[in-house]
Protein backbone atom coordinates (compact mmCIF):
# COMPACT_ATOMS: atom_id res chain seq x y z
CA UNK A 1 0.00 0.00 0.00
CA UNK A 2 1.21 3.52 -0.74
CA UNK A 3 0.13 5.30 2.44
CA UNK A 4 1.61 4.81 5.90
CA UNK A 5 -0.62 4.52 8.97
CA UNK A 6 -0.15 8.24 9.52
CA UNK A 7 -1.21 8.75 5.91
CA UNK A 8 -4.31 6.62 6.46
CA UNK A 9 -5.30 8.80 9.39
CA UNK A 10 -4.90 11.96 7.34
CA UNK A 11 -7.00 10.50 4.51
CA UNK A 12 -9.73 9.35 6.89
CA UNK A 13 -9.71 12.79 8.50
CA UNK A 14 -10.36 14.32 5.08
CA UNK A 15 -13.24 11.91 4.53
CA UNK A 16 -14.75 12.95 7.86
CA UNK A 17 -14.72 16.54 6.61
CA UNK A 18 -16.51 15.41 3.45
CA UNK A 19 -19.10 13.65 5.60
CA UNK A 20 -19.81 16.85 7.56
CA UNK A 21 -20.09 18.79 4.32
CA UNK A 22 -22.48 16.24 2.82
CA UNK A 23 -24.61 16.32 5.97
CA UNK A 24 -25.04 20.09 5.88
CA UNK A 25 -25.72 20.22 2.14
CA UNK A 26 -28.26 17.38 2.30
CA UNK A 27 -30.02 18.89 5.30
CA UNK A 28 -30.44 22.30 3.66
CA UNK A 29 -32.74 20.72 1.07
CA UNK A 30 -35.33 20.73 3.88
CA UNK A 31 -35.40 24.51 3.51
CA UNK A 32 -35.01 24.79 -0.26
CA UNK A 33 -37.63 22.15 -1.05
CA UNK A 34 -38.54 21.15 -4.60
CA UNK A 35 -38.95 23.57 -7.49
CA UNK A 36 -38.25 27.29 -7.27
CA UNK A 37 -37.25 28.10 -3.69
CA UNK A 38 -38.88 30.95 -1.75
CA UNK A 39 -36.76 34.00 -0.97
CA UNK A 40 -36.86 33.34 2.77
CA UNK A 41 -35.50 29.83 2.22
CA UNK A 42 -32.60 31.07 0.12
CA UNK A 43 -31.61 33.71 2.65
CA UNK A 44 -31.66 31.12 5.45
CA UNK A 45 -29.15 28.83 3.71
CA UNK A 46 -27.01 31.43 1.98
CA UNK A 47 -23.29 30.95 1.46
CA UNK A 48 -22.49 32.67 4.76
CA UNK A 49 -24.93 30.50 6.72
CA UNK A 50 -23.76 27.25 5.10
CA UNK A 51 -20.11 28.05 5.88
CA UNK A 52 -21.07 28.61 9.50
CA UNK A 53 -23.02 25.35 9.66
CA UNK A 54 -20.10 23.43 8.15
CA UNK A 55 -17.77 24.82 10.78
CA UNK A 56 -20.18 24.02 13.60
CA UNK A 57 -20.73 20.48 12.30
CA UNK A 58 -16.97 19.97 12.24
CA UNK A 59 -16.84 21.11 15.85
CA UNK A 60 -19.78 18.77 16.70
CA UNK A 61 -21.89 21.65 17.91
CA UNK A 62 -25.08 20.66 16.08
CA UNK A 63 -27.77 18.11 16.84
CA UNK A 64 -28.76 15.44 14.32
CA UNK A 65 -32.23 14.31 13.35
CA UNK A 66 -32.64 11.07 11.36
CA UNK A 67 -28.88 11.17 10.84
CA UNK A 68 -28.91 14.66 9.30
CA UNK A 69 -28.43 18.12 10.73
CA UNK A 70 -31.52 19.33 12.61
CA UNK A 71 -32.15 22.56 10.73
CA UNK A 72 -35.04 23.68 12.93
CA UNK A 73 -32.59 23.81 15.82
CA UNK A 74 -29.67 25.09 13.78
CA UNK A 75 -31.67 27.93 12.22
CA UNK A 76 -33.81 28.90 15.21
CA UNK A 77 -32.04 32.27 15.37
CA UNK A 78 -33.25 33.03 11.83
CA UNK A 79 -36.75 33.72 13.13
CA UNK A 80 -40.15 32.07 13.28
CA UNK A 81 -40.82 32.54 9.56
CA UNK A 82 -38.06 30.16 8.52
CA UNK A 83 -39.19 27.54 11.06
CA UNK A 84 -42.69 27.75 9.62
CA UNK A 85 -41.25 27.42 6.12
CA UNK A 86 -39.37 24.24 7.11
CA UNK A 87 -42.64 22.81 8.44
CA UNK A 88 -44.39 23.84 5.22
CA UNK A 89 -41.77 22.12 3.06
CA UNK A 90 -42.00 18.99 5.24
CA UNK A 91 -45.71 18.71 4.40
CA UNK A 92 -45.10 18.79 0.66
CA UNK A 93 -45.69 15.31 -0.76
CA UNK A 94 -43.21 15.80 -3.60
CA UNK A 95 -40.48 16.91 -1.20
CA UNK A 96 -41.19 13.93 1.03
CA UNK A 97 -40.29 11.66 -1.89
CA UNK A 98 -37.00 13.50 -2.24
CA UNK A 99 -36.35 13.47 1.51
CA UNK A 100 -36.80 9.71 1.80
CA UNK A 101 -34.28 9.11 -0.99
CA UNK A 102 -31.75 11.57 0.46
CA UNK A 103 -31.98 10.12 3.98
CA UNK A 104 -31.50 6.64 2.56
CA UNK A 105 -28.55 7.75 0.44
CA UNK A 106 -26.87 9.61 3.31
CA UNK A 107 -27.39 6.61 5.57
CA UNK A 108 -25.73 4.37 3.00
CA UNK A 109 -22.87 6.85 2.69
CA UNK A 110 -22.37 6.81 6.47
CA UNK A 111 -22.41 3.00 6.55
CA UNK A 112 -19.81 2.97 3.80
CA UNK A 113 -17.52 5.28 5.77
CA UNK A 114 -17.87 3.16 8.92
CA UNK A 115 -16.98 0.10 6.87
CA UNK A 116 -13.99 1.92 5.36
CA UNK A 117 -12.65 2.77 8.83
CA UNK A 118 -12.84 -0.93 9.74
CA UNK A 119 -11.26 -1.96 6.45
CA UNK A 120 -8.21 0.14 7.24
CA UNK A 121 -7.59 -2.01 10.32
CA UNK A 122 -7.33 -5.23 8.29
CA UNK A 123 -3.72 -6.36 8.02
CA UNK A 124 -4.11 -8.71 5.06
CA UNK A 125 -3.86 -6.61 1.88
CA UNK A 126 -6.12 -8.85 -0.21
CA UNK A 127 -8.93 -8.82 2.37
CA UNK A 128 -8.48 -5.08 2.94
CA UNK A 129 -8.80 -4.34 -0.78
CA UNK A 130 -11.89 -6.58 -1.01
CA UNK A 131 -13.52 -4.56 1.75
CA UNK A 132 -12.59 -1.28 0.06
CA UNK A 133 -14.13 -2.60 -3.17
CA UNK A 134 -17.35 -3.29 -1.27
CA UNK A 135 -17.26 0.20 0.25
CA UNK A 136 -16.89 1.71 -3.19
CA UNK A 137 -19.93 -0.22 -4.38
CA UNK A 138 -21.96 1.29 -1.52
CA UNK A 139 -20.70 4.77 -2.41
CA UNK A 140 -21.70 4.33 -6.06
CA UNK A 141 -25.16 3.32 -4.91
CA UNK A 142 -25.46 6.44 -2.74
CA UNK A 143 -24.19 8.54 -5.65
CA UNK A 144 -26.91 7.17 -7.93
CA UNK A 145 -29.58 8.37 -5.46
CA UNK A 146 -28.17 11.89 -5.33
CA UNK A 147 -27.97 12.06 -9.14
CA UNK A 148 -31.32 10.39 -9.82
CA UNK A 149 -32.46 12.10 -13.08
CA UNK A 150 -36.17 11.88 -12.21
CA UNK A 151 -35.62 13.77 -8.96
CA UNK A 152 -33.16 16.26 -10.46
CA UNK A 153 -35.66 17.19 -13.18
CA UNK A 154 -38.07 18.33 -10.46
CA UNK A 155 -35.48 20.48 -8.70
CA UNK A 156 -35.14 24.22 -9.10
CA UNK A 157 -31.74 25.85 -9.52
CA UNK A 158 -30.91 26.02 -5.80
CA UNK A 159 -32.00 22.44 -5.13
CA UNK A 160 -30.12 21.21 -8.19
CA UNK A 161 -26.90 22.84 -6.98
CA UNK A 162 -27.27 21.28 -3.54
CA UNK A 163 -27.74 17.81 -5.04
CA UNK A 164 -24.74 18.26 -7.28
CA UNK A 165 -22.56 19.45 -4.40
CA UNK A 166 -23.54 16.28 -2.52
CA UNK A 167 -22.65 14.19 -5.57
CA UNK A 168 -19.24 15.86 -5.82
CA UNK A 169 -18.50 15.06 -2.16
CA UNK A 170 -19.38 11.39 -2.69
CA UNK A 171 -17.30 11.30 -5.86
CA UNK A 172 -14.30 12.62 -3.91
CA UNK A 173 -14.78 9.82 -1.39
CA UNK A 174 -14.89 7.26 -4.21
CA UNK A 175 -11.64 8.69 -5.58
CA UNK A 176 -10.09 8.37 -2.13
CA UNK A 177 -10.87 4.63 -2.08
CA UNK A 178 -8.87 4.24 -5.28
CA UNK A 179 -5.97 6.09 -3.70
CA UNK A 180 -6.10 3.85 -0.64
CA UNK A 181 -5.63 0.88 -2.98
CA UNK A 182 -2.75 2.60 -4.79
CA UNK A 183 -4.86 2.72 -7.98
CA UNK A 184 -3.45 6.10 -8.92
CA UNK A 185 -4.34 5.92 -12.62
CA UNK A 186 -8.01 5.39 -11.80
CA UNK A 187 -7.93 8.15 -9.19
CA UNK A 188 -6.25 10.53 -11.63
CA UNK A 189 -8.80 9.86 -14.37
CA UNK A 190 -11.74 10.39 -12.02
CA UNK A 191 -10.24 13.61 -10.65
CA UNK A 192 -9.89 15.05 -14.16
CA UNK A 193 -13.45 14.00 -14.93
CA UNK A 194 -14.69 15.51 -11.66
CA UNK A 195 -13.18 18.91 -12.47
CA UNK A 196 -15.05 18.95 -15.78
CA UNK A 197 -18.22 17.70 -14.13
CA UNK A 198 -18.15 20.41 -11.45
CA UNK A 199 -17.76 23.14 -14.05
CA UNK A 200 -20.52 21.73 -16.27
CA UNK A 201 -22.90 21.20 -13.35
CA UNK A 202 -22.29 24.77 -12.20
CA UNK A 203 -23.20 26.13 -15.64
CA UNK A 204 -26.32 23.93 -15.74
CA UNK A 205 -27.29 25.35 -12.37
CA UNK A 206 -26.98 28.93 -13.61
CA UNK A 207 -29.06 28.17 -16.68
CA UNK A 208 -31.83 26.74 -14.45
CA UNK A 209 -32.09 30.05 -12.62
CA UNK A 210 -35.52 31.66 -13.08
CA UNK A 211 -35.50 34.71 -10.82
CA UNK A 212 -33.26 37.46 -9.50
CA UNK A 213 -33.61 36.01 -5.98
CA UNK A 214 -32.26 32.66 -7.17
CA UNK A 215 -29.38 34.33 -8.98
CA UNK A 216 -28.52 36.37 -5.90
CA UNK A 217 -28.35 33.11 -3.94
CA UNK A 218 -26.44 31.15 -6.59
CA UNK A 219 -23.89 33.74 -7.68
CA UNK A 220 -21.74 33.75 -4.50
CA UNK A 221 -22.04 29.96 -4.13
CA UNK A 222 -20.96 29.23 -7.70
CA UNK A 223 -18.12 31.75 -7.49
CA UNK A 224 -16.84 30.07 -4.34
CA UNK A 225 -17.05 26.65 -6.01
CA UNK A 226 -14.92 28.04 -8.85
CA UNK A 227 -12.34 29.81 -6.66
CA UNK A 228 -12.17 27.33 -3.78
CA UNK A 229 -13.44 23.83 -4.61
CA UNK A 230 -12.20 23.47 -8.20
CA UNK A 231 -8.60 24.55 -7.42
CA UNK A 232 -8.44 22.01 -4.58
CA UNK A 233 -9.56 19.22 -6.92
CA UNK A 234 -7.05 20.38 -9.54
CA UNK A 235 -4.23 20.42 -6.98
CA UNK A 236 -5.26 16.95 -5.81
CA UNK A 237 -5.17 15.74 -9.41
CA UNK A 238 -1.70 17.22 -9.98
CA UNK A 239 -0.40 15.55 -6.82
CA UNK A 240 -1.86 12.21 -7.89
CA UNK A 241 -0.40 12.57 -11.37
CA UNK A 242 3.01 13.31 -9.88
CA UNK A 243 2.84 10.28 -7.59
CA UNK A 244 1.79 8.12 -10.55
CA UNK A 245 4.94 9.23 -12.41
CA UNK A 246 7.24 7.97 -9.64
CA UNK A 247 9.00 4.65 -9.86
CA UNK A 248 7.87 1.83 -7.53
CA UNK A 249 11.01 2.37 -5.41
CA UNK A 250 10.33 6.09 -5.09
CA UNK A 251 6.73 5.41 -4.10
CA UNK A 252 7.94 2.98 -1.43
CA UNK A 253 10.42 5.57 -0.18
CA UNK A 254 7.67 8.15 -0.04
CA UNK A 255 5.44 5.71 1.86
CA UNK A 256 8.13 5.07 4.46
CA UNK A 257 8.93 8.74 4.97
CA UNK A 258 7.56 10.90 7.74
CA UNK A 259 5.64 13.09 5.33
CA UNK A 260 1.90 13.24 5.95
CA UNK A 261 -0.85 13.84 3.46
CA UNK A 262 -1.28 17.57 3.09
CA UNK A 263 -4.86 18.69 3.60
CA UNK A 264 -6.21 21.89 2.12
CA UNK A 265 -7.79 23.76 5.05
CA UNK A 266 -11.34 25.00 4.76
CA UNK A 267 -11.22 28.76 4.37
CA UNK A 268 -12.92 29.90 7.55
CA UNK A 269 -12.35 33.57 6.87
CA UNK A 270 -15.57 33.95 4.93
CA UNK A 271 -17.49 32.08 7.63
CA UNK A 272 -16.41 34.64 10.20
CA UNK A 273 -17.25 37.71 8.16
CA UNK A 274 -20.66 39.26 8.03
CA UNK A 275 -20.47 39.42 4.27
CA UNK A 276 -18.35 36.94 2.25
CA UNK A 277 -16.21 38.40 -0.53
CA UNK A 278 -18.28 36.45 -3.09
CA UNK A 279 -21.36 38.40 -2.02
CA UNK A 280 -19.49 41.68 -2.41
CA UNK A 281 -18.47 40.66 -5.93
CA UNK A 282 -22.09 39.96 -6.82
CA UNK A 283 -23.23 43.32 -5.46
CA UNK A 284 -20.53 45.11 -7.45
CA UNK A 285 -21.43 43.35 -10.73
CA UNK A 286 -25.14 43.77 -10.08
CA UNK A 287 -24.70 47.54 -10.07
CA UNK A 288 -23.24 47.32 -13.61
CA UNK A 289 -25.47 44.68 -15.20
CA UNK A 290 -29.00 43.43 -15.58
CA UNK A 291 -30.25 39.92 -14.79
CA UNK A 292 -29.45 38.14 -18.08
CA UNK A 293 -25.99 39.68 -18.27
CA UNK A 294 -25.27 38.59 -14.69
CA UNK A 295 -26.19 35.01 -15.57
CA UNK A 296 -23.79 35.09 -18.50
CA UNK A 297 -20.99 36.52 -16.37
CA UNK A 298 -21.39 33.73 -13.85
CA UNK A 299 -21.11 31.17 -16.66
CA UNK A 300 -17.99 32.96 -17.94
CA UNK A 301 -16.39 32.76 -14.48
CA UNK A 302 -16.84 28.99 -14.41
CA UNK A 303 -16.13 28.28 -18.08
CA UNK A 304 -14.28 31.22 -19.72
CA UNK A 305 -14.50 29.61 -23.18
CA UNK A 306 -18.24 30.34 -23.20
CA UNK A 307 -17.34 33.97 -23.89
CA UNK A 308 -16.22 33.22 -27.42
CA UNK A 309 -19.69 32.95 -28.94
CA UNK A 310 -20.67 36.25 -27.31
CA UNK A 311 -17.54 37.95 -28.63
CA UNK A 312 -18.23 36.70 -32.17
CA UNK A 313 -21.83 37.88 -32.00
CA UNK A 314 -20.78 41.35 -30.78
CA UNK A 315 -18.20 41.71 -33.57
CA UNK A 316 -20.74 40.65 -36.17
CA UNK A 317 -23.48 42.96 -34.93
CA UNK A 318 -21.10 45.90 -34.54
CA UNK A 319 -20.33 45.65 -38.28
CA UNK A 320 -23.98 45.20 -39.24
CA UNK A 321 -25.02 48.25 -37.23
CA UNK A 322 -21.97 50.27 -38.27
CA UNK A 323 -20.69 50.62 -34.70
CA UNK A 324 -17.15 49.25 -34.99
CA UNK A 325 -16.07 51.06 -31.83
CA UNK A 326 -18.14 48.62 -29.76
CA UNK A 327 -16.16 45.61 -31.00
CA UNK A 328 -12.55 45.72 -29.74
CA UNK A 329 -9.78 44.18 -31.80
CA UNK A 330 -8.44 42.43 -28.69
CA UNK A 331 -10.85 40.76 -26.31
CA UNK A 332 -8.29 39.65 -23.71
CA UNK A 333 -8.47 42.91 -21.75
CA UNK A 334 -12.25 43.26 -21.90
CA UNK A 335 -13.91 42.26 -18.60
CA UNK A 336 -16.70 39.72 -18.48
CA UNK A 337 -19.32 42.27 -17.47
CA UNK A 338 -18.56 44.36 -20.56
CA UNK A 339 -18.88 41.35 -22.89
CA UNK A 340 -22.16 40.25 -21.30
CA UNK A 341 -23.68 43.71 -21.35
CA UNK A 342 -22.61 44.42 -24.93
CA UNK A 343 -24.11 41.11 -26.02
CA UNK A 344 -27.49 41.92 -24.49
CA UNK A 345 -27.32 45.49 -25.80
CA UNK A 346 -27.09 44.19 -29.37
CA UNK A 347 -29.73 41.54 -28.66
CA UNK A 348 -32.12 44.32 -27.66
CA UNK A 349 -31.44 46.11 -30.95
CA UNK A 350 -32.50 43.17 -33.12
Amino acid sequence: MLQTHRGFQAVLGGISTLQSTLNVLSATTAVIGVGVAANIALSAVSLHQVLQLKRQMKELRRELQEGLLDLKTALKDQGEAIIQHIDYVAQDIKFEQHRVVLIRAYGLFTQALNRLHLAMKIQDEYRRNSEIDAVRGMLFQALSDYTNPALLDQSGAAGYLRRMECAWAIEQTIITTYQLQNELSAANDRLMALTTQVRNDAVKTVKRCQSEAELEFLFPEVVRINTHDVPIIELWQMQTEWMESLSPDDRQLLASSELETVEMPENQGNAQKKEPVEVKLYQDLKSKSHYAALQDQLCFIVRPELRHSHESYISQQAKVMNRPGLAPSRWEDVPDFAVANLYWYFKAQE
